[in-house]
């Protein structure tokens, strides 16, 4: 199987052998990598002025780069993050250009949430007030906000491109949710599952990124009906062991390596947390590997090339029931 058909046979939910596929949601060292600028950081303040021929080696040197990244580290899909300067036909012309020199070997992703997340401290006050006092007015807001998503995604779909989306929409501090339980369920839940339905009925696969502690709103977005759950963290107190035992037979669970370790902690704290992440998360299957955010700037590419090494020996389905079966003696 190729990285994009094992990733997405896990993503659905069908057995494999062999090695887990891994995933990263975004891949920031390409500096240190590569000499080459990520995306995130590029800016085109003469976009429109560039000539076509221009605009095409930009295009195609960061599917370049996507491909690059991807085939390094054994990805088997992270997002295509483009400038803000492109609009939709740029999006669809570097995709196109990925799939020319990567047949479909790999996965391509984007992102693609709109439900309410938690606000930044600028406009933090202001989105509780809102939706204190005017909560029909929010509630319209975020189901425009779905309407336009989905209407993007069938323009995307056109392209034949394009296989996930990431919804990236934060919702939760390392210690509880933003919004109580309740509210999350009156103000996202609902437009969350339209989205993710949405995105399912034009055949995409989705997945359903939230950093923080997800446990007290865990069944809600269970509810929702994503492909899989990311990231699983750690540091607000997500275990993995009880993420699998709730929802791991219905929906795919990917990451719980310790993004913070990866950057602070030692070799061994490390490896323990790739070690557990694997014992918990690939049992009857629907893990993949990943850490607990991203591969961000800041962390070293050493530590990163550690996990994989772990990964490459050990994320194997035969070389974990072999680990079962000695410990079991």
């Amino acid at each position: 199987m190729t990285p994009r058909e094992k990733f997405i046979a896990v993503l659905a939910g069908k057995p494999i052998s062999g090695r887990i596929p891994h995933f990263e949601l975004e891949f920031f060292l390409t500096m240190e990598a590569f000499g080459r600028v990520h995306p995130s950081q590029r800016r085109y303040a003469q976009w429109k002025q560039m000539s076509e021929s221009e605009r095409t080696l930009h295009r195609e040197d960061l599917a370049d780069l996507y491909i690059t990244t991807l085939r390094q580290f054994n990805l088997s899909s992270m997002i295509f993050n483009t400038p803000k300067d492109w609009d939709e036909e740029d999006l669809q012309k570097s995709t196109e250009h990925i799939r020319k020199i990567d047949g479909a070997e790999h996965a391509i992703s984007l992102h693609g949430d709109c439900t309410f997340g938690i606000p930044s401290g600028d406009d933090m006050m202001d989105f509780v007030m809102e939706l204190a006092d005017h909560p029909q007015q929010m509630k319209d807001l975020a189901q425009a906000r779905v309407d336009r998503r989905l209407q993007r995604g069938e323009r995307l779909k056109k392209w034949g491109t394009i296989d996930c989306f990431c919804l990236c929409s934060d919702y939760c501090f390392n210690t509880n949710p933003f919004l109580s339980p309740a509210m999350f369920d009156e103000f996202v839940t609902p437009y969350l599952k339209q989205l993710i339905a949405g995105y399912r009925g034009l055949g995409f696969y989705v997945i359903k990124h939230t950093d923080g502690n997800i446990i007290p709103i865990l069944d809600s977005l269970a509810s929702t009906n994503p492909h899989a759950l990311h990231s699983l963290d750690p540091q607000g107190g997500v275990d993995i062991a009880e993420v699998k035992k709730r929802i791991g037979d219905k929906i795919t669970l990917i990451g719980n390596v310790n993004c913070a370790l990866l950057q602070t902690g030692t070799d061994e704290e490390v490896i323990a947390s790739v070690r557990y992440a694997l014992k918990h998360g690939m049992p009857g299957g629907r893990y993949i590997f990943s850490t607990s955010n991203c591969i961000y700037t800041g962390m070293t590419l050493e530590r990163y090339e550690l996990i994989l090494d772990i990964w490459k020996k050990e994320a194997h389905y035969e070389t974990q029931r072999k680990r079962v079966t000695s410990h079991s003696l």
